[in-house]
């Protein structure tokens, strides 16, 4: 079935008018260009889909990684990849253009906005001296590695989790934010988190993402595959490209509820009042990193060179400072970044 066929919405829009307007913001894309959205592959496997020809993963490197959060050591040396950026003149980032807070049109500035936005700005800066030296691509949660594998972007900054998995397929940056899965629903919800109260209802999570990964492994009996009962069906209802349609299928009504990292849910339970978090905490602990390329190593080691300077100055570090200005009202409490590791540290 087609995501174009209209649905009826069971129940009304609660409490928010936030996601259509920012859906028609981000409808202005004059700075962003926009990657084409792959169809919808069905059954997602946890790894961000490259489209017609994914990297085979091997499972005997995955079983043996152990710390995935360590990366290559800080560099400020040239390399293959570092040099096509600078003659190009732009950095290629692919990015979020609808995660509040993180990476979102802002539709009075007509501009690109967020944590992840500001740390985009700070590797441009470093490697062509020009923080506005940058070529936004937005991209789908589930296009991410497809858009690396295939030289669209040089990098993507967009809330994704370090794991061993994906590093099969991408290579990473040391860690730049500790984040967590965790559920979202109605405020007045019989959910309480990520337990046995899900059973029997319909959870949405994004394809390739952790979250769906997370549901896999444990559901506690929620519905959160699009073909659960092998009906014919919208094939994106329970498993969407993008992050934000659940939350969109969650004011429908369509869902009741949402699995997705603390840090994205934070934002868009600030976007609409009738949504919270449920659980005292995330129920997973997972690093968010700055994506390259398999072997773009020249790029890894200079990016994490732009991070030791960012998280540099403690209160008064850039790190600190885009968290208080994007973060802090739905992430309190949060001292500092995630200390970095290294390969044969």
């Amino acid at each position: 079935m087609s995501r174009s066929k209209e649905r009826p919405a069971r129940g009304g829009l609660r409490g928010w008018g936030g996601v259509a307007g920012m859906a028609a913001a981000c409808a202005v894309t004059a700075a962003v260009t926009l990657l084409p959205l792959a169809h919808h592959s069905g059954g997602a496997a946890g790894a961000d889909a490259p489209g017609g020809g994914a990297v085979a993963a091997d499972q005997a490197r995955a079983e043996e990684c152990t710390e995935p959060e360590a990366s290559l050591p800080a560099s400020s040396a040239d390399g293959p990849s570092i040099e096509k950026i600078k003659e190009r003149g732009k950095l290629i980032a692919g990015v979020d253009q609808n995660s509040f807070r993180w990476g979102y049109r802002n539709p009075e500035a007509r501009e690109l906005e967020g944590f992840d936005i500001d740390l985009v700005r700070a590797i441009a800066k470093d490697v062509l001296g020009d923080p506005d030296a940058v070529i936004f691509r937005a991209i789908p949660t589930n296009q991410r590695i497809a858009a690396l594998e295939r030289d669209r972007v040089d990098v993507v900054v967009r809330t994704m989790t370090i794991n061993c998995k994906r590093l099969e397929q991408v290579s990473f940056s040391t860690a730049y934010f500790q984040a967590g899965q965790q559920v979202l629903a109605p405020k007045g919800s019989t959910i309480t988190g990520y337990d046995k109260s899900l059973k029997g209802k319909r959870v949405c999570s994004a394809e390739g993402s952790t979250a769906y990964e997370a549901l896999e492994k444990q559901s506690f009996g929620a519905l959160y595959k699009d073909d659960f009962d092998g009906t014919e069906r919208d094939p994106d209802l329970l498993t969407v490209p993008n992050q934000l349609d659940c939350l969109v299928r969650l004011q429908l009504g369509e869902v009741d509820a949402v699995v997705t990292d603390n840090a994205l849910a934070a934002g868009q339970a600030a976007q609409d009042p009738a949504v919270e978090l449920k659980g005292k905490a995330p129920f997973t602990t997972e690093y968010y990193g700055v994506a390259t390329k398999k072997g773009a190593d020249d790029l890894v080691a200079r990016v994490n060179k732009v991070l030791v300077d960012y998280r540099a100055g403690g209160d008064d570090s850039p790190w600190m400072t885009s968290y208080r200005k994007w973060l802090a009202a739905g992430l309190p409490g949060i001292a500092g970044p995630p200390a970095p590791k290294y390969r044969g540290d």
